[in-house]
């Protein structure tokens, strides 16, 4: 019997080598190679854990990239106004599918093209917001996977308090131009009427709106915040984390990222394995689906990630229960 690291070697090569004659023997039947396209809030290596996931999951499903595979990224670089174009530009290559992030970037790919296939990696907002016509039967070219991003954003206010009972001020970060950003704000406000706290919204459009905002916060002595998610809290993920830090403000985030680069605490869907379901999805699209036909799927995965380094910085101790919770803890 081979020893446990050598099996695994071996399996990995071998998962490798079925994937490669898998795309060998798609390319062999179609003679084509598939072009997709990818509109996306940052760039590809701030954003290496999601795209990997969606190629792994296309690998799995006989799509190699160099092979019968080609990814065609764009990003918006954290401007919500320039979906639209980069969606046109994509549109004009062609592409044979379009993947996007985000309630702006399926806008603007909507918007773009009515005939070539969207599939939602991620959308916090998939309805009333003029994508889909409902859950179950999405009509048109587009479908895709719900971030969960409007559920979950109030239970992000439950954790800052339940992690430090005394606060009673607590702000909500996040650019509200984006459609799918009052929703996550109502969810916030509602979560801190019941729980006896005050919150208010600041608006941030650019990046110097966050640095502002901030000044304010610091100014009116919030106790606490939550960052919402879009293209502009993404891509200034590590500035937004660093100014918490300075202001020692006890910040939750929507997803692991801001966590790894310094962040307190995240809770929120776990995007890579949106991505990696997204994969899925092209392929039954590729296979002859039509995505109007295929459901908005929910997140199955959800993750609370703890930063206890960022923690004592901060004087904070976490409880054990919030701390038992933590499907992964940075120390």
């Amino acid at each position: 019997m081979l020893p446990f690291g050598r099996r695994r070697f071996v399996s990995l090569i071998s998962a490798t080598s079925i994937a490669a004659l898998a795309a060998v023997d798609a390319y062999a039947q179609t003679g084509r190679i598939y072009r997709v396209g990818v509109l996306e809030t940052v760039s590809a290596d701030r954003n290496r854990d999601n795209l990997d996931a969606l190629l792994r999951g296309l690998r799995e499903r006989g799509y190699v990239e160099g092979q019968n595979l080609r990814v065609e990224y764009r990003s918006a670089d954290g401007r919500a106004d320039r979906f639209l174009d980069l969606a046109t530009e994509l549109v004009h290559l062609p592409v044979d599918l379009i993947v996007t992030r985000g309630t702006p970037a399926a806008k603007a790919a909507k918007a773009a093209t009515e005939m070539i296939p969207i599939v939602m990696a991620a959308i916090a907002e998939p309805l009333a917001v003029g994508v889909v016509a409902s859950l179950a039967h999405p009509g048109g070219n587009v479908t895709g996977l719900s971030s969960f991003a409007t559920e979950l954003a109030g239970k992000r206010v439950e954790l800052l308090k339940e992690a430090r009972p005394s606060i009673v001020r607590v702000g909500f970060l996040q650019d509200m131009g984006n459609p799918a950003s009052p929703p996550q704000w109502e969810a916030n406000q509602a979560a801190a009427k019941a729980l006896g706290l005050s919150a208010e919204p600041f608006d941030v459009r650019n990046t110097n709106d966050i640095a502002d905002a901030f000044a304010r916060i610091a100014k009116d002595r919030f106790d606490a915040l939550s960052v919402g998610i879009d293209a502009l809290t993404q891509a200034n993920a590590k500035m937004i984390v660093e100014l918490a830090a300075a202001h020692k403000l006890l910040t939750a985030y929507p997803a692991r990222e801001f966590v790894d680069v310094g962040g307190l605490l995240s809770y929120g869907s776990s995007y890579p394995d949106l991505y990696y379901r997204a994969a899925g999805l092209i392929d039954k699209i590729f296979k002859g689906a039509k995505p109007g036909d295929l459901p908005v799927e929910q997140p199955t995965k959800l993750e609370l990630v703890i930063n206890l380094k960022t923690a004592k910085t901060l004087g904070l101790e976490i409880p054990p229960n919030l701390l038992a919770r933590a499907d992964e803890v940075i120390e």
